[in-house]
């Protein structure tokens, strides 16, 4: 069954018209991430969600800054509205303290950390990446293997911050996962590329009959043993090791997942992983498929469009944030049925595709 393509961004005719003001945006976007950065780690938006109505001269003594860099800072911030000024008093804008209030911020650092840590030098080789049509910025990390989780394990410090951020992701999207993941009558799921557990301890917890085994590379299964015992589910959630493209998966299991995985690899790489999912399911099992999409009318949405950065220049030769269409057609082509999608209804395009073989 294929869904009509559910719109999540404005047609060409109602968008509104590109500005000189926009295009400032755009031009020192760079800046203005910079910006953000900055407040996060300095710890700007922290202190005013703590002790709101402070002056800059009191915001440069409690952060520790002279005159001119807080002076530089707090301008930055205020004209991207992050922060506001009133009577000389500065406040956080309301959606960052509504953040914090709700727990989010946490997840909100630790993306901003990926981007300024692991992807901002990388898009620097964006133009170099679409001429050459491969990830070029992965030259930025030393170590061997065609793809950053690899070369990772040369770098234990960022590895360390990749899975930390990759968590803080999984997370933020994990509500919809849960919400869309329909594991009815299923008994033991297969996580592909689970990374640290994040993704099986959410749909455990949701689904408490259900029994979970994370399979990823040897780095990510030390990490993943630890989060699952820290949860309280290592009776119901194991890991296995082994490479998900060269290893066969074991046998067992009634539903496969895909999440946050097949954004990494190429068409013809996620339709070999999709083949090799339904042999390893019996009659009546089920795949999900559950990441980020991008809109089959090709104009957004603006999550995607810019994430999509990102992934022409780091994390393998070929990855790519897909349309809804194209994962449809790979599970067809994989030989899996009753295909349907279930987007997920928040600020980011996520959403679960499902097939049964």
């Amino acid at each position: 069954m294929t869904i009509t393509e559910t719109r999540t961004t404005a047609t060409a005719e109602t968008a509104s018209p590109l500005t000189r003001q926009d295009l400032v945006g755009t031009v020192f976007g760079a800046a203005a991430f910079q910006a953000l950065n900055a407040g996060c780690e300095l710890g700007l938006f922290a202190l005013l969600n703590g002790e709101p109505g402070l002056t800059e001269e009191e915001i440069a003594s409690r952060l520790d800054l002279r005159p001119r860099p807080t002076r530089i800072l707090l301008l930055a911030t205020t004209a991207l509205r992050l922060t506001s000024l009133d009577g000389g008093r500065y406040r956080n804008a309301e959606l960052i303290d509504s953040l914090f209030a709700d727990g989010t911020w946490e997840i909100i650092t630790d993306m901003v950390a990926f981007e300024a840590h692991i992807v901002y030098e990388a898009q620097a080789d964006f133009t170099a990446s679409l001429r050459a049509d491969t990830n070029v910025g992965l030259r930025r990390f030393a170590g061997e293997g065609e793809d950053l989780y690899h070369r990772l394990a040369a770098r234990p410090d960022l590895e360390r911050l990749f899975y930390r951020c990759m968590r803080s992701w999984s997370r933020l999207s994990n509500p919809i996962l849960v919400d869309k993941a329909d594991l009815t009558g299923v008994r033991r799921v297969l996580d592909v590329g689970g990374g640290d557990g994040v993704n099986a301890i959410a749909l455990a917890r949701a689904n408490p009959n259900v029994e979970f085994t994370v399979l990823d590379l040897p780095g990510a299964g030390a990490i993943a043993e630890r989060k699952i015992a820290e949860a309280g589910l290592s009776d119901r959630i194991t890991v296995a090791e082994g490479d998900i493209f060269d290893d066969d998966y074991p046998e067992g299991y009634d539903c496969v997942l895909f999440a946050n995985q097949l954004v990494i690899w190429s068409a013809e790489q996620n339709l070999r992983l999709l083949r090799k999912a339904h042999r390893a399911l019996a009659d009546g099992g089920r795949v999900l498929v559950f990441n980020a999409m991008s809109d089959a009318t090709k104009d957004g949405p603006l999550y995607a469009a810019l994430d999509n950065v990102y992934f022409a220049t780091l994390p393998a030769a070929q990855s790519t944030l897909y349309d809804w269409g194209q994962y449809e057609q790979w599970l067809t082509e994989a030989g899996f049925s009753r295909v349907e999608r279930r987007p997920g209804e928040t600020w980011t395009p996520h959403g679960v595709i499902s097939g049964v073989k």
